[in-house]
Formats: C-alpha cells, sequence, structure tokens
C-alpha cells in the first residue's frame, strides 16, 4: 500500500520506521531527514504547512492513505483537504483539531460536557476584565495563549498570590498581541502523558510517558519541546495509580463522546497531556496527534501493524493496539544554546553502529542529509529494555556516540530524577 506521510522530525521518525515495515511509504516534510529518507520510496521536499503541495505529490504518486505528524498542516485543513480528494488520512479535520488549536474550544467542551478532569478557566478580551477577574479570583493562575505554541507558550507564574501580578503583564500583552487570552486556575502535581488511538468511537489506550520539557537537569531552565521521556514495563508511572489511569482514561474517552455529540467527530490520534493533582488527574491540554518526544516511548514497542491501525482509523472500524511489555527512555540531543539561541548549521557526529551496539536506537530530527544541525531537537537516542534503569543504562551508553557542539539532559529517566517526581505526588497528596 502507498502510504503518504507528513513531517520529518522525531516523531515522525518513529512512524516512519513503523509504517515502513509492511507499506511503501511516501514522505513530504520540508527537509529532508537522512533516517526518514532512508525508509522513503519517494520524498517531496515541501512546507509541511503548503497544503496544496502536499495534495498535489499525493495525487501524483498515487497514494491511497496519508498520516500527519505534526500539528500545525492539522491546523491548516490538511485532512479535510485530502479526504476532499479521496486520500484518507489519519488526523482530525480541522474543526476537530481545535481541541489542539483553539485551548478556549477544548476547555468549553470539557466544560459543557462535564468532562472528569477539567479546570476552572475564563477566556478575555477586555484587559480591565481579567485584571479584576484574577484580583477577585484570589488564587495562583495559569496563562496561555489560545491557539498553538510548540509547548513553549504557557506562563506559569509561581506558587504565590503576589506572583499574580506577572501573571496580568503577561496576559496584557497576549491581548495586545492575539486579541484574546485564557486564564485558569493553578494545579500543582506531576505531569505525565497519555495517548490514544481513535476511529471516533472506539479509544485504544497506549502506554503512560513522562515528558522532561525543562531544558536543564533537575528540571530548570526554558521550556522546550521536550528534552526527552520514558515509560515504564506495565505501561503506568511510578507515581500513577491504576485508579488515575482509569480516571485520566475516562477523561479522553468521554472527549471523544463529546466530539462526536457536537458532530465533530474525531479520529487519529489524541494526547492528553495531564496534571496529576491531589484529587485527580486534571487535563493541562491536549495534542491532536503524537507527542515528541513520547512517540518514540510508544511506536519502538508497538506489535499490532501501525498501517493495520491506520486503517481501522480511517475506516471506522479500530481493533486493537497491543504493545510489548517493556520499558522505554528517549534522550534528545540539542544543538548548544537551545532553546534560546541555538547554533546552526553546525555537523554533529554521529556513530551510528556504535549506537546499535549498545543496544540503543537513533532516531533522527531537526537535522539534515548532511548532518547539520538545523536549530532545534536535532536526534534523539532511545532505550528500550524489561526495566526502567535498563533501558536509561542502554540510552546512556548509546549517547555518548554523538559528538559535536551538542548538550542533552543526563537525568532523563534515571531512578534519582524519577524519585524526585514520586516523592513530589506523595508530598501532595500527603502520603
Amino acid at each position: 500500500m502507498r502510504v503518504l506521510l507528513v513531517g520529518a522530525g522525531g516523531r515522525e521518525s518513529a512512524i516512519a520506521e513503523a509504517l515502513s515495515k509492511d507499506s511503501e511509504l511516501y514522505v513530504v516534510a520540508k527537509h529532508l531527514n537522512p533516517g526518514i529518507r532512508r525508509v522513503a520510496y519517494e520524498y517531496g521536499l515541501a512546507k509541511e504547512t503548503d497544503v496544496q503541495k502536499v495534495l498535489d505529490l499525493a495525487l501524483k504518486w498515487g497514494i491511497e492513505i496519508a498520516f500527519i505528524g505534526p500539528e500545525t498542516p492539522l491546523e491548516k485543513g490538511i485532512v479535510d483537504t485530502l479526504e476532499e480528494n479521496g486520500i484518507p488520512t489519519v488526523g482530525p479535520s480541522k474543526e476537530a483539531a481545535q481541541l489542539e488549536t483553539n485551548k478556549a474550544f477544548a476547555r468549553a467542551l470539557m466544560e459543557k460536557h462535564e468532562i472528569p478532569g477539567r479546570k476552572l478557566f475564563k477566556v478575555f478580551d477586555d484587559i480591565a476584565e481579567m485584571k479584576s477577574w484574577i484580583n477577585d479570583f484570589g488564587k495562583p493562575v495559569v496563562v496561555k495563549p489560545l491557539g498553538l505554541t510548540g509547548g513553549k507558550g504557557v506562563k506559569v507564574v509561581g506558587y504565590q498570590l503576589k506572583d499574580n501580578e506577572e501573571a496580568k503583564e503577561y496576559a496584557k500583552a497576549l491581548i495586545e498581541k492575539d486579541g484574546r487570552v485564557l486564564v485558569e486556575e493553578r494545579t500543582d502535581g506531576v505531569e505525565f502523558t497519555f495517548q490514544v488511538f481513535t476511529d471516533g468511537k472506539k479509544v485504544i489506550p497506549m502506554p503512560l510517558a513522562q515528558d522532561y520539557p525543562h531544558a536543564y537537569e533537575g528540571d530548570v531552565g526554558p521550556i522546550t519541546g521536550g528534552m526527552g521521556s520514558y515509560s515504564c514495563e506495565n505501561h503506568l508511572l511510578p507515581f500513577v495509580s491504576k485508579e488515575d489511569y482509569e480516571k485520566a482514561f475516562e477523561t479522553l474517552k468521554k472527549t471523544i463522546d463529546a466530539m462526536r455529540k457536537e458532530g465533530i467527530p474525531y479520529k487519529g490520534i489524541l494526547y492528553g497531556q495531564f496534571m496529576l493533582a491531589k484529587d485527580e488527574p486534571k487535563i493541562i491540554e491536549f495534542n491532536a496527534r503524537f507527542g515528541d518526544p513520547e512517540a518514540m516511548n510508544v511506536l519502538p514497542i508497538l506489535k499490532t501493524s501501525l498501517l493495520e491501525i491506520a486503517e481501522g482509523i480511517v475506516d471506522g472500524a479500530l481493533k486493537k493496539a497491543e504493545f510489548e511489555k517493556k520499558a522505554t527512555v528517549v534522550k534528545y540531543v540539542a544543538p548548544k544554546g537551545y532553546p534560546t539561541d541555538p547554533i546552526k548549521g553546525v555537523n554533529v557526529e554521529i556513530s551510528e553502529d556504535k549506537i546499535r551496539e549498545e543496544g540503543a536506537k537513533v532516531y533522527y530530527a531537526s537535522i539534515d542529509e548532511n548532518f547539520r544541525m538545523l536549530g532545534s531537537r536535532a536526534l534523539a537516542v532511545v532505550g528500550i529494555a524489561n526495566s526502567l534503569e535498563e533501558a536509561e543504562r542502554i540510552a546512556s551508553a548509546g549517547i555518548k556516540h554523538v559528538r559535536g557542539e551538542i548538550f542533552y539532559r543526563a537525568d532523563v529517566g534515571t531512578k534519582e530524577s524519577v524519585e524526585k517526581r514520586v516523592r513530589i505526588m506523595n508530598e501532595i497528596r500527603g502520603e
């Protein structure tokens, strides 16, 4: 089967590997990813948001099914365009993708359908009203732009009420820039990622993962798209109980149900970014696609054919998605200076054979065919094993065979960093 993949980041590298096992893979992306190029039958260069160019290539190649990797083409309505031209596509329509692209839409949907895990929120277009509401609210708040931010636009200013002055200034700037802003209650806890496959009715869970969004070790520094992530062999996380898991899964299932009731059926991958709070898991945000890096946790241990899952999604006949009982650790390598002032165009030396000898996998992301870093997270090294400790050891051994003007978080998936998260959760819940 001729399958089109749109995108060429680390997430798409994992998707490409999985799809190429039993299909003829065609790719459209804005840069030539060396890892994806190896498994692709044809590779077209175009912006992922240039929907017409993507369509032209898809029709030229005789594509039978498409798979959208990143969120930006979803916002442009790429799924609608491809399907109107007879190409069934894994991903939500432009309207359904609002779960990610319009935070006010997502919050209002949860409120209307009384979906568990929702937070108190309000959308403002008036600066004076916003300031008055925050003053009256009397508790710390979180400020968010309504649209896509690449995981970097949220302002969590602090734990204390006095920090709300900074929140008001940020909210004011966003109203002046975008016209509207989302302000919601601050929730303290530990974040985790819950991804599911859905055909609009049936919802199949993937193993939980936890991302490390801060740039530097010890969970400090600017927020990035994610410096790494881990998942456990039991598909839970050390601080997530079975009861918490079921509550989070219920939130995702009820969200899919609500979309169907609204006449906006949602199909593809739904990603719930949860904050495990004192009382229950709360939705921080939805993503309308695989996480990056979290796709690299779940897809390498997927036992079911991803093509079979994709066909089930587009046919409305999703059956199963089985995963190996393995732990995974993803460590991203970024250019020095990332994310604030990354070096670009500098070569990185990668000993792939030695990485594989360590038992690790490598996925390429923001790097070109000459192995020059393009400014964002360049590549990821993944360890897979029967235990988290062993998976982390493998990833750490593999990443030592990447050299250049780079940095990475050595603490991703380590016993110490995971224990820190368990400790935080125990303190919040008084356990």
